[in-house]
């Protein structure tokens, strides 16, 4: 299920927003922290991104930038200014799309399935041959890192940038411990600034996209040290989770 992040000051529309993500089918969340859009972002690790113009403190513009710093997750704006100028700073600044409200759900949704395919699904980029030059593999669990999916006995989930780097570095290290460090650097450039809890949302959500492919209990925590794959007993069901 793909989650999407809306960025939104207006209670009512953020709602009405949400509701039609969760009738389509999609995980929502409304953004609450408008002075922390780039840490609601790291600890919810959305898909897509809806990001309104005009918001407390900075602006869509802004927070659009912050989050290009660390992720490549599809953004659309949504703004009631329809001039040129506005959609071509929302592009410069690192938007996908612009949607101008009042808001056409039709059209926001054929978008929305527009971004996520070319970002996720069948018009992902991937060069000739890439996928098998970009490929992580332990023990028949393979990462494309082009296309940010996790294949395993013929199943496919996709991750977010935040599930793509943690898997990359698990799979690497294979049956070794991975430090909590390690990750936190692997997924941030300033790691010391970011909350240890959000690492470990980041690693339960992984667990559950290894789930859904049948992998439950794949990656151990190891207390006090970090967390480890456990490559050599993927497929056997009924793993349990330290």
């Amino acid at each position: 299920m793909y989650r999407i992040l809306i960025v939104e000051d207006d209670d009512k529309i953020g709602a009405i927003l949400r509701s039609c993500m969760e009738k389509y089918g999609f995980e929502a969340q409304v953004a609450s922290r408008f002075r922390d859009i780039t840490g609601e972002f790291a600890e919810y690790g959305p898909h897509l991104v809806l990001m309104d113009i005009h918001l407390p403190y900075f602006d869509g513009f802004y927070w659009c930038r912050q989050i290009r710093l660390r992720s490549n997750a599809p953004i659309l704006f949504l703004s009631a200014r329809s001039g040129e100028m506005d959609q071509v700073m929302a592009i410069e600044n690192g938007g996908d799309d612009y949607v101008t409200k009042p808001i056409h759900m039709d059209l926001l949704m054929a978008k929305i399935r527009a971004a996520l395919r070319r970002a996720y699904g069948e018009y992902a980029a991937s060069p000739a041959g890439a996928d098998a030059q970009d490929a992580l593999t332990a023990n028949g669990l393979t990462l494309y890192g082009q296309r940010s999916e996790l294949e395993w006995s013929g199943r496919r989930v996709p991750l977010t940038q935040n599930e793509r780097l943690l898997a990359a570095a698990l799979i690497r290290a294979s049956e070794r411990v991975v430090s909590r460090e390690e990750l936190l650097e692997a997924l941030w450039d300033d790691a010391e600034f970011v909350d240890d809890n959000t690492l470990t949302v980041n690693v339960t959500r992984l667990r559950k996209k290894l789930d859904e492919l049948g992998l439950p209990g794949a990656v151990d925590t190891v207390r006090g040290q970090g967390y480890r794959l456990k490559a050599a007993e993927l497929g056997r069901n009924g793993g349990r989770q330290s």
